[in-house]
């Protein structure tokens, strides 16, 4: 049987700029694939075209007979006045569905996507108003609206940027389960991990302008080591040949010759190609490196019995959690149980309406919205710098132009307004505006929006790296992974249990939900209303031995943080960086500074939670 969709030698360009050129790659039966690049690859472009919504300029797109396309956007919106019933009514009229196959199928699809035909008030009922639903229930609606009209082949660009951790695991399942194949546009790792059968990277560094492996992400990631490995070689072997040439051609061969005019000819054509491989393969990246304070206070933040009630709802209650330097905290749960509401209340924006927040004096927070709030009239140099050209950034003025360069900006954008940029290069731009402020605590709320997976690596790296503590509110399972060592988790109805990963979230919440489940009235789930009887986290007794070790924890968890201060005071010693012994042995100490600090946390939060 031949391909659902079949591109061959497909471009296309936006003016001058080609945002891609001469793409080949078909989608079978079956496949799963996860679609990659950095911000700008054309990658949203690409799904367009494959879905029949954009003509190539150069190439060809062939579609199996028959073959029905589903193709989700980036963005969901529904008329006002559309019901979720109504939305897919009218998506199998225009599918042309039989009456007598409807009402079942509509029923199954959107049952399959979370939504009921009765419900409490913590369910969302078919009959609800479709562009009054939060972002990820959109989302969750216009993807049953694309499988209700069964695709061969489904098309979703960035679908889990709105999705909660549920409902993310809810579209894996769906997927890996589907008839259809798939085609996604992510820069979520671990869902293309637990989802794809191939991975395609659109990026300009591929001789082809793309690469694509079989499997997994993490095989995608063996497959483009093995790639930029040889690619290296290549350039090293073309490089020594063209050294080789040019000496030959310094010596002045006389080209009357026809062996010496074809090698005069053939040495040109080597140093064009080199020259093309290397502007090929030079890639550039984003400098991060938030400005901790250096500030020795153990305790910074702490939320000691926390109760919040907004409307009348019981948000969050018994909340117990201590931020010092080190601590990576971070925030997991449905959307809508409290994640933001924590964050406001540890800042100092929203008073508890039971026990106490204390705070270190004259703290420094530095905080990042997930409202991603940023006047668009605003040119990039006045967002950067709103007073002169020139901002201070870790002690030191660094005019705008070179500091915006450090985050991959052109010269020809510092004039440009902030709302001709595209969503990735406006995060960049709350990011370089944190960076130039100097915290004890950074709150970061869902800070991976629009960023692709090179600057997702960056981030990971930066965060980190940052001394002070850390309190990150993501949906990026991977992110969470890499870069916490504490988690506290909120499962919708009240109740938070502080876990050492995410992982163990994982298991808590399922326990919850299958409790609540089970206290339920028939198969209603548990609601807003049920929150007062809803049961908290089991409190388990330490033994004789852990309560002594968890008497000792914090003079341990000190020592850490004293041997990781004095590790990054040596790496940063010039003595120590000019010498090549000095340095492998600084660099062995801050790995293993590196390592016990974040056994000690890691244990310190396994001890607490068991503590209750």
């Amino acid at each position: 049987m031949p391909p659902i969709l079949n591109a061959q030698g497909v471009s296309k360009r936006f003016g001058a700029v080609p945002l891609f050129q001469n793409i080949s790659f078909a989608v079978e039966d079956g496949d799963r694939i996860g679609l990659i690049g950095p911000n700008g690859a054309g990658k949203s472009t690409l799904l367009a075209v494959l879905a029949g919504e954009t003509e190539p300029d150069t190439g060809e797109l062939s579609v199996r007979r028959r073959a029905r396309v589903g193709y989700v956007h980036q963005i969901s919106e529904f008329r006002p006045g559309d019901t979720v019933r109504s939305v897919l009514e009218r998506a199998m009229d225009r599918a042309g569905m039989e009456a007598g196959l409807r009402e079942q199928s509509l029923r199954e699809t959107l049952g399959r996507a979370g939504f009921v035909e009765d419900g409490d008030g913590s369910q969302v009922k078919m009959s609800a108003e479709a562009a009054s639903l939060s972002g990820g229930w959109k989302k969750r609606l216009a993807i049953a609206e694309q499988m209700a009209v069964d695709p061969d082949v489904l098309m979703l660009d960035e679908p889990t940027n709105h999705l909660d951790l549920e409902g993310i695991e809810w579209l894996e399942g769906m997927l890996r389960a589907a008839k259809f194949a798939s085609v996604v546009v992510t820069h979520d790792r671990t869902f293309l991990e637990n989802v794809a059968t191939r991975v395609v990277e659109l990026n300009k560094i591929y001789a082809e302008g793309m690469l694509a492996a079989r499997g997994s992400y993490s095989k995608f990631l063996e497959e483009r080591a093995l790639y930029i490995e040889s690619q290296a070689k290549m350039q090293e072997s073309l490089r020594n040949r063209v050294r080789t040439e040019i000496e030959w051609l310094r010596r002045g061969p006389k080209a009357r010759a026809t062996k010496a005019k074809a090698r005069i000819d053939t040495a040109h054509g080597m140093i064009s190609k080199l020259a093309e491989v290397d502007a090929r393969t030079r890639s550039s990246s984003t400098n991060f490196d938030f400005s901790g304070t250096g500030r020795q206070t153990k305790r910074l933040i702490e939320l000691e019995g926390v109760g919040v009630t907004l409307g009348g709802r019981e948000i969050v209650r018994d909340v117990n959690v201590a931020l010092m330097n080190g601590v990576r905290l971070g925030l997991v749960g449905p959307n809508g149980s409290g994640k933001t509401t924590l964050l406001r209340v540890m800042k100092g924006e929203l008073v508890p309406n039971a026990g106490e927040v204390k705070r270190a004096s004259s703290l420094r927070i530095v905080a990042l919205s997930q409202m991603r709030e940023i006047d668009e009239t605003l040119t990039l140099r006045r967002a950067l710098a709103p007073d002169s050209d020139g901002v201070v950034y870790q002690g030191r003025v660094v005019h705008v132009a070179s500091y915006a360069s450090q985050f991959l900006f052109t010269g020809e954008q510092l004039n440009q307004p902030v709302g001709r940029l595209s969503g990735g290069e406006r995060a960049r731009i709350l990011i370089a505006r944190l960076m130039l402020e100097e915290a004890d605590v950074l709150m970061l709320d869902e800070p991976t929006n629009d960023l692709d997976i090179p600057t997702l690596e960056i981030l990971e790296d930066a965060l980190n790296e940052f001394k002070g503590a850390l309190v990150l509110v993501t949906h990026d399972r991977y992110l969470l992974d890499r870069v916490t060592n504490v988690v506290l988790g909120l499962d919708g109805l009240g109740n938070t249990a502080v876990f050492a990963d995410i992982a163990q979230w994982e298991e808590w919440r399922d326990a919850q939900v299958a409790g609540a489940r089970e206290q339920g009235s028939g198969s209603r789930a548990q609601g807003p209303e049920d929150t007062a009887k809803a049961p908290k986290p089991t409190k388990k007794k330490l033994s004789y031995m852990e309560q002594r070790e968890f008497d000792g924890i914090e003079e341990r968890v000190d020592k850490a943080d004293k041997r990781m201060s004095a590790a990054h005071d040596r790496l940063e010693d010039p003595s120590v960086v000019t010498d090549s012994d000095k340095l492998t042995a600084a660099l062995a100490e801050m790995e293993a500074a590196q390592a016990e600090h974040d056994a000690v946390y890691e244990r310190w939060a396994e001890l607490t939670e068991k503590a209750g």
